[in-house]
């Protein structure tokens, strides 16, 4: 329907984003001296929180050969939803030079704004542990952290993408008699405002931009507007009038790769990249021949 597959891997991104946040936790065991024992990597993985749960109940001990070592972070993405406070103009685009060709230009629309819900779960076994990756984390959230993306890297676009924690809650999920190991669960809701882009196209470079001036004198229209009387022509008055002046703007460029105003020291602009530092070139010319502009020919067609 769309007429276009694409994928720019921005939710896989914005997973590995999510993730890097907090792959850095330690949680230390003290003795009564309040000297480091141990420290412990807290490792995370994606992954839904019942799946880990699922692996604690059957494993309770820790002893089997291959076993889940807490604590343990996991994550996994709750909710997309639309938001439509931070929506963006949709005719507005964004532009980058197509590397294979410095004559074309890549362009896309503007992203759409989505926000992704993260539910990060912590899973200890003793209220200390959790405490202190609550304290490793809480801090840097006022209630945002704010990570830059490389969202889309074919076209050069990195953006900061706010992350907002909006609220903890705790589990414990202890059950059995008073051999069995606890657990217990806390539960960070965040909210990440990420935005999604559309399919990636090409175009041309425009080098030359031109503009025609027409004296026309018209012949006997006359109309009227807000009790205004006013002359008025037609387009074939306007052909027959021919040019009168021209203004064209192109890029100016000297030999030596500096940018210039003047045209005429300039290097054909046709040889000109869209990313050496040209300046804009504009020139007036004023004609009395009555020339008219053939845009099949892209020449002038004079009487």
């Amino acid at each position: 329907m769309f007429s276009s597959t694409f994928y720019h891997q921005s939710l896989r991104r914005y997973v590995v984003a999510f993730g890097n946040m907090f792959d850095d936790l330690i949680v230390r065991r003290l003795n009564s001296s309040s000297e480091t024992i141990q420290a412990i990597m807290v490792p995370i993985a994606y992954g839904p929180k019942q799946k880990w749960l699922v692996r604690t109940r059957e494993n309770p001990d820790l002893r089997a050969q291959v076993a889940l070592q807490l604590p343990r972070l996991g994550f996994e993405i709750t909710n997309i939803t639309y938001d439509g406070t931070r929506r963006l103009t949709g005719t507005t685009k964004n532009v980058a030079l197509k590397n294979s060709d410095v004559n074309k230009l890549s362009h896309q629309y503007v992203p759409v704004p989505w926000n992704i819900d993260f539910l990060l779960s912590a899973f200890v076994k003793n209220a200390d542990d959790g405490a202190q990756i609550v304290e490793q984390i809480v801090p840097y959230f006022g209630p945002e952290w704010t990570n830059t993306v490389n969202v889309v890297p074919s076209m050069g676009i990195k953006m900061d993408v706010p992350t907002i924690l909006n609220g903890i809650t705790i589990e414990d999920l202890y059950e059995g008699d008073y051999e069995s190991r606890q657990t217990l669960v806390y539960s960070f809701n965040f909210t990440m405002k990420g935005w999604f882009f559309g399919p990636v196209r090409t175009q041309g470079v425009i080098k030359r931009a031109q503009t025609d001036f027409h004296v026309v004198k018209p012949v006997a229209n006359v109309d009227i507007l807000y009790g205004i009387q006013y002359e008025k022509f037609t387009s074939e008055e306007i052909a027959a009038a021919g040019v009168s002046s021209r203004l064209r703007v192109q890029p100016g460029l000297l030999a030596n790769g500096v940018g210039t105003t003047n045209s005429a020291l300039s290097v054909s602009y046709k040889t000109i990249s869209s990313n050496t530092s040209w300046k804009y070139a504009p020139n007036n010319f004023f004609f009395t021949d009555g020339r008219r502009y053939n845009p099949v020919t892209g020449g002038d067609d004079v009487p």
